[in-house]
């Protein structure tokens, strides 16, 4: 396998089998467990364009190759969106958290993983080398999303909400959410996304409803969800993960 370290952003193209490295604690297993065999990868973690932390405006920009753990520390985030610090430090172990990057965990897409919440939750815009990609129309189904062949995310951009919680049941073994809930709430309305539940990430619109008529956590527990289209596996069935995701809107609103 050909490894290279890619010199600037501009300069990031991949071959046709080839993959981005950032974090790699998804493409790595992938490719350990024979899930992906790309011929290259080009490595893009040290690039100063994708690194850091800024608040300008209503909104706070994350680099693609800035790890959970800095997130997690960030003093800005915690003070702008503290429901981003918490999700970004309760990823993984600390081991994942140091090593793994937003960039990464939002183009592998994993079904149970935590930045998708967030983002989705959110209404975050992703940033790619070319264009702009709204949150509602970046994830696309398991393990899919909206980037094209050899598109590099460059930054996340998440809007300031007036209020927002995230909450999440973990898969004792590997840290996933069981089920994983992120609420916000903004002067236009509420956003709450699930993942875990589901083949993906997805927004909660009957919790967005009852949430933007009462914000408290009375309001979300009231609500009774279909398991319709809800994951069943060795962990939990359907009608359990369907019970939780009101249960931890829930605590997700009371803080």
């Amino acid at each position: 396998m050909n490894y290279q370290v890619a010199a600037s952003v501009a300069a990031a193209r991949l071959g046709a089998d080839d993959k981005f490295l950032a974090g790699g604690q998804s493409l790595l297993g992938a490719i350990k467990l024979g899930l992906a065999a790309p011929e290259g990868l080009l490595d893009v973690r040290r690039l100063p364009e994708l690194q850091g932390i800024s608040v300008t405006g209503a909104a706070v920009r994350i680099g693609a190759a800035t790890p959970h753990a800095v997130v997690a520390a960030s003093a800005e985030v915690q003070r702008a969106i503290p429901a981003l610090a918490d999700l970004a430090g309760r990823i993984g172990d600390r081991q994942v958290r140091n090593v793994g990057t937003i960039g990464g965990s939002l183009a592998n897409n994993d079904p149970a993983a935590c930045y998708p919440a967030a983002v989705l939750g959110l209404g975050a815009t992703v940033h790619t080398a070319t264009r702009q990609i709204a949150a509602d129309d970046f994830f696309q189904g398991l393990f899919t999303t909206a980037l094209q062949e050899g598109e590099l995310i460059t930054a996340v951009s998440f809007p300031i909400p007036k209020a927002a919680g995230w909450q999440k049941f973990k898969q004792p073994a590997s840290r996933f959410s069981l089920v994983g809930v992120f609420v916000a709430r903004f002067d236009s309305g509420v956003r709450v996304a699930v993942t875990g539940a589901g083949p993906g990430v997805f927004r909660c619109h009957e919790l967005e409803a009852a949430l933007a008529h009462d914000w408290s956590p009375a309001a979300a527990r009231a609500v009774k969800l279909s398991a319709d289209g809800l994951n069943t596996d060795l962990h939990g069935t359907a009608a359990y993960r369907a019970a939780l995701i009101p249960e931890l809107a829930a605590r997700a609103v009371a803080g």
